[in-house]
């Protein structure tokens, strides 16, 4: 396999996770009497431009298929920073009812709701059906298709050049990158700006965050890479803000080289010095991640098999993506996890690809009351925690995997097994 944006020919591995069906591709009472596609997957770097990528094995259309399950508007955590993002961005580039902004990546709408709020004109572009039609009952415009550049020009003949162009937690679902930035390119204004949110490489090594990788994301970013994959496309970036959510990520701001009026921050060069410190361009900084991957899903069966033998109940929580890759990747199946709760009516009824444990609605965990209740969706440990303080009734504990096994009392410090 060559490398995404430069084509250099890739051989050094970063993470092996063996073989797992695709994360979203959630199993129905009809799909589930048939057999699963699995696949390699295996992430690798590139010694280059330091891109680390998915190796090819499944195309964009068949991750993101009409059914996706994925969406984002039942996230309050998410919802919140989606409007806080807004204001932002009105204050900061005075956007108002002249402007335009786009959002590549609309999903649900959950974005563009409140860009629509402030009768600011705005278009999502969203490939898949399912968070389309839900965008557009918010009374959206959206155009169901993948973006890249053939599509910004189709946009831009329609005279619908962006002064905002938005892209949150897409930029790693990508196949072809360079096609998908240089559509920004062309569709920005002259004095545009195009802003990108994703995890931060750092981040996911530091925190020791494998579970994030599967076969959707195609590639996983630092701020030393994603800069020269924009310059060689045409975008320079001009600021970078570090964000808590999904465990640590970048926003990052650009504009069109050959119209580059805004000054870059200092904030740029602190970034790149700390990727630089902590030796983003050299192998060493790739290589412990398969060790401390493998001590998490170790430590996790261990401790399933420990509360089974205890006679403890046990459940899940949040069906989410990267619980798939750590159920898969650890080998747990029903017996060890018998189902998992999860509040999106569109997974519930559903069965996790792979595993194939049950997806269940909370009137389960309210009736059986575990003893145990596994958050797999960690980056959300604190908003599901509130949103389940009526466990606290028969004293459930919470548990993550994530960067290491913790468990949480209740009214208690964290602390680590």
């Amino acid at each position: 396999m060559n490398c995404r944006h430069c084509g250099t020919f890739l051989h050094r591995p970063f993470l092996d996770l063996g073989s797992a069906p695709p994360s979203n591709g959630y199993l129905t009472t009809k799909t589930i009497h048939s057999p699963e596609q699995w696949l390699p997957l295996r992430l690798l770097v590139c010694e280059n431009c330091w891109l680390v990528q998915t190796e090819d094995f499944a195309g964009a259309e068949t991750l993101f298929s009409d059914d996706y399950g994925y969406f984002s508007s039942f996230s309050t955590t998410w919802l919140k920073h989606a409007e806080e993002y807004v204001a932002t961005m009105v204050e900061r580039f005075s956007l108002n009812r002249q402007s335009l902004v786009i959002e590549v990546a609309a999903n649900d709408g959950y974005l563009l709701q409140f860009v629509k709020k402030r009768e600011i004109p705005c278009l999502g572009i969203e490939p898949t059906l399912s968070t389309a039609e839900a965008a557009k009952k918010k009374g959206l415009t959206i155009i169901k298709e993948f973006f890249g550049k053939s599509l910004a020009e189709t946009l831009l003949q329609k005279k619908m050049s962006a002064d905002l162009i938005t892209a949150n937690n897409v930029l790693a679902h990508v196949p072809d990158i360079n096609d998908f930035v240089a559509g920004f390119t062309t569709l920005l204004k002259p004095q545009g700006v195009a802003t990108f949110e994703f995890p931060h490489l750092l981040n996911m090594v530091a925190e020791n965050q494998f579970d994030t990788a599967y076969h959707e994301h195609y590639s996983y970013f630092s701020l030393t890479t994603v800069r020269t994959i924009f310059f060689h496309n045409g975008l320079q970036i001009f600021d970078v803000e570090p964000l808590a959510t999904h465990g640590g990520s970048l926003r990052i701001y650009a504009q069109r080289t050959d119209h580059a009026g805004r000054k870059c921050t200092n904030r740029v060069e602190g970034v790149l010095r700390q990727e630089r410190a902590q030796g983003i361009r050299n192998t060493r900084f790739y290589t412990s991640f398969q060790k401390n991957a493998e001590k998490v899903k170790n430590d996790f069966l261990v401790f399933l098999l420990q509360c089974r033998e205890q006679g403890k109940s046990v459940a899940g929580y949040g069906a989410a993506a990267k619980g798939n890759t750590l159920l898969n990747f650890a080998g747990i199946k029903q017996d060890l996890l018998p189902y998992i709760v999860d509040r999106n009516p569109a997974k519930q009824n559903n069965f996790m690809p792979g595993s194939r444990i049950p997806i269940v609605d909370e009137s389960r965990l309210k009736d059986e009351r575990p003893d145990i209740i596994i958050i797999l969706p960690w980056n959300l440990r604190d908003e599901i925690i509130k949103q389940l303080q009526y466990t606290q009734e028969w004293n459930a504990q919470y548990v993550t995997a994530i960067p290491a096994l913790t468990k949480m009392e209740r009214r208690q410090h964290d602390s680590r097994i």
